[in-house]
């Protein structure tokens, strides 16, 4: 057998028993997950149950409004559609609670601290823009925004909007919001900046959910990750030569950060692409950082970009 062919083999067995001897102790945190549907207590409420409901959730109800508001959105047709939706996707709860264990568990490990949330299910009107809520102490689920992409209540939203309201979202958005409390940097000022700060969030997924496909973890179509790896190296030189990554312009940050139907190179090939392309590459900056260094996950969570960039040795795939 060729030497390095077998230095290789070694190196990759190491790797995945050191992989697997992890997953093996993260399985052993013990976390407390219990899922409360309020959506569907909610829906079926009469005004004694409202009372109850609001000694049980008190957050939930403003006290700017009377019973009669609640009472009215109970008895609204359009409100009781959506329950009927909402509970015919999400009828069998089985699948998301083991991965919402899991999740929590991940965390846990990483972070002793941790300490799980109430996890509660609403409906929300189809707010795609808060789907879910995540406070030190309460992580609220609207689950009518991940009713499957193709769901009728979707017809007037932007594809690369409800590509994402499907069910398998639910826990790659939960990891956002805890990724967001996590993340750390000094300063986001450079599309630099900005793209690796969007690479710390996506490692951390790397981290507290890799039972998610990468897809998932960026809320990408596979397709779409695909374009993305295979255009890796021209998307990279494109940044360098037209100077971008020191660049302060702010629109930089919306044409290759923020959500989008495509990334905008002002090329041709626009219009293939898929949005966030400056998130992804940041990602990869981190994960070669990760591989290069030794440095914990939670040290590398406020690591300055600068550092991060310097030090990575990234190289995009060909």
């Amino acid at each position: 057998m060729n030497k390095f062919l077998y230095i290789f083999i070694l190196l990759l067995t190491f790797s995945c028993q050191n992989e697997n001897k992890l997953e093996q102790d993260i399985k052993n945190v013990i976390v407390d997950v219990e899922v409360e549907r309020f959506d569907q207590l909610f829906a079926n409420a009469d005004v004694e149950r409202l009372q109850e409901l609001k000694i049980a959730y008190p957050f939930m109800f403003s006290k700017r409004y009377n019973d009669s508001v609640w009472i009215n959105r109970i008895n609204d047709t359009l409100q009781q559609t959506i329950n009927k939706e909402v509970d015919k996707a999400f009828n069998d709860f089985s699948v998301i609670d083991d991965e919402l264990y899991a999740l929590f568990q991940h965390i846990k490990y990483y972070d002793k601290t941790f300490k799980e949330p109430r996890i509660i299910t609403v409906t929300s009107d189809v707010d795609y823009r808060n789907k879910v809520i995540v406070t030190d102490s309460i992580a609220l689920i609207a689950l009518d925004n991940y009713l499957g992409s193709e769901h009728f209540f979707y017809e007037n939203i932007y594809a690369y909007i409800k590509q994402n309201l499907n069910a398998s979202q639910i826990i790659p958005d939960l990891a956002d919001n805890y990724a967001n409390k996590r993340v750390y940097q000094s300063k986001r000022k450079t599309l630099l900046d900005e793209m690796i700060y969007s690479g710390k969030k996506l490692y951390y997924k790397d981290a507290i959910i890799p039972f998610k496909s990468d897809a998932e973890k960026i809320g990408y179509l596979e397709e779409q990750l695909f374009w993305a790896k295979e255009n890796e190296f021209y998307i990279w030189r494109h940044f360098v030569e037209n100077e971008m990554l020191y660049s302060t312009n702010p629109k930089l940050v919306a044409r290759f950060i923020n959500p989008a139907p495509f990334s905008k190179f002002n090329l041709e090939l626009d219009s293939e692409s898929p949005g966030r392309l400056g998130q992804y590459l940041g990602w990869q900056i981190v994960r070669s950082y990760m591989e290069n260094n030794d440095v914990t996950l939670n040290d590398m969570l406020t690591t300055e970009a600068e550092e991060i960039f310097n030090k990575a040795k990234f190289k995009p795939r060909k």
